[in-house]
C-alpha cells in the first residue's frame, strides 16, 4: 500500500468513526489536529452538588422540577440522579434539563428554547437499582456560571422511599400529575417545596476552572439562617469570589453540607465519615475539601465529649483525602452560646477542638471560622450582626464574613 493509499485510508477510518458514533461518545471526542493528532480531550468539573440527606415518600406519576445554582459554566452537562438511600429500584420516565428564566428563582419557567431531554445510554427512560447513583449522558446546552438550572425528573410509578435533600433553601417545583418535564411555560407546576428530589449532582464539560473544591458540613454549609432562593450560604459566597481569579485557578464549589449532620455518627444523613466517598471523593475534578464538621457531635444526642474521637475522625478524613490527591482545610467550629443546646461543658468541648484543628496539624490549612463570626464581648457567642436569631447559624452577612476568611491561595491543586 502506497503512502498516499495509506494516509486516504486512515483519513476515512477517523470520518466513519466520527459519523457512526453515538452523541454521547462524540461528547468526550478531542478536536482533530491533522489526520494524526488529536488534542487533550475537554475534562469534566463538578459545578453543584445537593447531597443526600434521607427519605422521603416518593411522589408517583408527578414531575419535579429542581431548581439548582452552578457554580462554574461549560459547554454541556450531565446530572447525577440518586437513589442511593432508596430501598427499591427507581423508575425514570423522563428527564430535563434548562436554564431558569433570569431574575425569577421562585419561578418553575425555563428560557425559551433551553430544553433539552436527558438520556441515559441513548434511552430516555431508565431504572435505577436501589442503593446507587445513574449519570446522565452528556446534555448538549451552554451552561453559564452563577446560573439557576432547571433539572425535571418524572416518576410514573411508585418507586418507594425518595432519595432527597430535605433543605434546599431554594423553590423547588411539583406538577401533580403527568410527564411535564418538557414543558417551558411551567404552569402545570403548581406546588412549590423545598426539597430537591433525586438530583444530587451537575457536572460541566469544557471549563476553563482547575477543578472543584468540596464543602463538607452541616446546616451552617447547607444554609440555614440565610435568605431563602438567594444562594448565599457561605459555599456560594466563595463561588462568587472564585469567579475572580484567573481561570487557571478557578475552581467550581460543590456543597456538601447536610442540615444536622455528624462528623462521628449518623443524625440527618450519614456521618462525614460514613458519606465521605459518594459526597466528597468521587466527585468530578475535586482538587481541594473545606471540612466544618462537629458542632452536632458535642451538642446532640448522644453527645461526644472526647476530644481524642474528633481528632481521629478528622485524621481519618485527611488520610482518605490525601490518597486521592485531595487536599483538607479544617475549619473551626463556630460560637453557640445563647442555643438552646449550649452549656459551658459543652463550650469547653469545643474549645479544645479548635485547639485540636488550630495547632495538631492535621490539615493542610485551616480557616478560622470561629475567629471571624465570634463576639469579641462574649466569645462564646456569635456577633449579634450575623445572627438571624437562633444564636447557632449565619445570616447573609455572616455566610459572607466566612467566605471572605478563606484565603484563595490555599484552594490549589496539590500531590501528596
Amino acid at each position: 500500500m502506497t503512502r498516499a493509499i495509506k494516509v486516504r485510508h486512515v483519513l476515512a477510518v477517523l470520518v466513519t468513526t466520527l459519523v457512526l458514533a453515538p452523541p454521547s461518545a462524540r461528547a468526550d471526542a478531542a478536536p482533530a489536529l491533522g489526520p494524526f493528532a488529536l488534542a487533550p480531550s475537554p475534562t469534566w468539573t463538578g459545578t453543584w452538588e445537593g447531597a443526600a440527606s434521607g427519605t422521603t415518600p416518593a411522589l408517583p406519576g408527578a414531575s419535579i422540577r429542581n431548581v439548582v445554582h452552578t457554580s462554574v459554566g461549560g459547554s454541556a452537562a450531565r446530572v447525577r440522579i440518586s437513589n442511593r438511600l432508596g430501598t427499591r429500584p427507581l423508575q425514570l420516565g423522563a428527564v430535563t434539563l434548562a436554564l431558569q428564566e433570569p431574575g425569577a428563582p421562585r419561578s418553575p419557567k425555563a428560557v425559551a428554547g433551553s430544553m433539552r431531554t436527558a438520556t441515559f445510554g441513548g434511552a430516555r427512560t431508565v431504572t435505577i437499582p436501589a442503593g446507587k447513583d445513574l449519570v446522565t449522558d452528556p446534555v448538549y446546552l451552554p451552561i453559564p456560571a452563577d446560573a439557576n438550572l432547571l433539572v425535571s425528573v418524572h416518576t410514573p410509578a411508585d418507586s418507594g422511599p425518595a432519595t432527597y435533600h430535605r433543605s434546599a433553601i431554594q423553590a423547588n417545583f411539583v406538577a401533580p400529575k403527568g410527564n411535564r418535564t418538557a414543558e417551558e411555560s411551567g404552569t402545570a407546576y403548581t406546588t412549590a417545596i423545598g426539597n430537591w428530589y433525586y438530583v444530587t449532582g451537575v457536572d460541566v464539560l469544557g471549563t476553563s476552572a482547575a477543578g472543584s473544591v468540596v464543602a463538607l458540613g452541616d446546616s451552617i454549609t447547607d444554609g440555614t439562617g440565610s435568605s431563602f432562593s438567594a444562594n448565599h450560604r457561605w459555599p456560594d459566597r466563595l463561588a462568587d469570589r472564585l469567579k475572580a481569579l484567573p481561570s487557571n485557578r478557578r475552581l467550581g464549589v460543590l456543597n456538601a453540607g447536610i442540615s444536622g449532620n455528624r462528623l462521628l455518627l449518623e443524625g440527618r444523613g450519614p456521618s462525614a465519615l460514613a458519606r465521605l466517598d459518594a459526597d466528597v471523593l468521587s466527585r468530578t475534578g475535586v482538587r481541594v475539601v473545606i471540612v466544618m464538621e462537629g458542632i452536632n457531635d458535642l451538642k446532640g444526642t448522644p453527645e461526644q465529649t472526647r476530644t481524642a474521637a474528633f481528632e481521629d475522625a478528622y485524621r481519618r478524613i485527611v488520610s482518605r483525602a490525601h490518597a486521592r490527591g485531595i487536599r483538607v482545610i479544617g475549619a473551626t467550629l463556630t460560637p453557640y452560646g445563647g442555643h438552646g443546646a449550649y452549656t459551658p461543658a459543652r463550650e469547653a468541648v469545643r474549645q479544645k477542638v479548635n485547639a485540636v484543628i488550630r495547632t495538631r496539624g492535621l490539615f493542610d490549612a485551616v480557616v478560622d471560622f470561629d475567629a471571624v463570626v465570634r463576639d469579641p464581648a462574649r466569645p462564646s457567642r456569635i456577633l449579634p450582626a450575623y445572627d438571624p436569631g437562633d444564636h447557632l447559624h449565619f445570616n447573609d452577612a455572616g455566610m459572607k464574613a466566612m467566605a471572605d476568611r478563606i484565603d484563595l491561595a490555599k484552594l490549589t491543586p496539590w500531590t501528596p
